[in-house]
């Protein structure tokens, strides 16, 4: 007989939330934006830097630079030996490097830049998250004290009711570091 709990249809997919719906499309238009806003040039860097880090950027040079050593070794009979002393393939090598380490540099710097906005703006959540949730606790504390309900944590309470400012954060952060 078969078990009818093994024959369940999965649960209906439940919609998400209007407002993270539209943060989604904010935060993909967001990036398509930026992409599109990209110069020429970074967009090069970026599509050189995908393809050298990729397999198959690896199975090119494996290839390459196996032939030419494998040529300049000698091995292939009537193939002569432009390179025997290699000279040639480090100097490529080297150049090759130089450039695409560069490449690599100009990709990074422009995704730390991204980084740094998103920084930004997780920063200033988290300031409107707590400046929102210290009032939420002041408007607890007024209706505790109202309603006559004594808590056993109220130090906590009137610790989270007190506004913060982010500067003095920072400040504090930075003289206990150099210590």
């Amino acid at each position: 007989m078969r078990d009818d709990l093994t024959y369940k249809t999965p649960p209906p997919e439940e919609k998400m939330s209007p407002v993270l719906e539209r943060n989604i499309r904010a935060l993909v238009e967001r990036r398509r934006r930026e992409q599109a806003g990209a110069t020429v040039q970074q967009k090069l860097a970026d599509a050189i830097t995908a393809f050298a880090g990729s397999m198959t950027f690896v199975y090119l040079h494996l290839a390459a630079f196996g032939f030419w050593i494998v040529a300049n070794l000698g091995w292939i009979p009537g193939l002569m030996a432009w390179d025997p002393s290699f000279v040639v393939l480090g100097m490529i090598a080297s150049v090759e490097a130089i450039f695409l380490s560069t490449f690599v540099l100009i990709s990074q710097n422009r995704m730390a830049g991204e980084a740094d906005k998103r920084a930004d703006l997780d920063l200033q959540i988290s300031l409107l998250t707590e400046h929102e949730l210290t009032k939420v606790a002041d408007v607890l504390n007024q209706i505790a004290y109202r309603l006559q309900i004594e808590s056993s944590s109220q130090d906590d309470l009137d610790e989270a009711a007190r506004s913060v400012a982010p500067e003095r954060v920072l400040d504090r952060i930075e003289e206990t570091s150099r210590r």
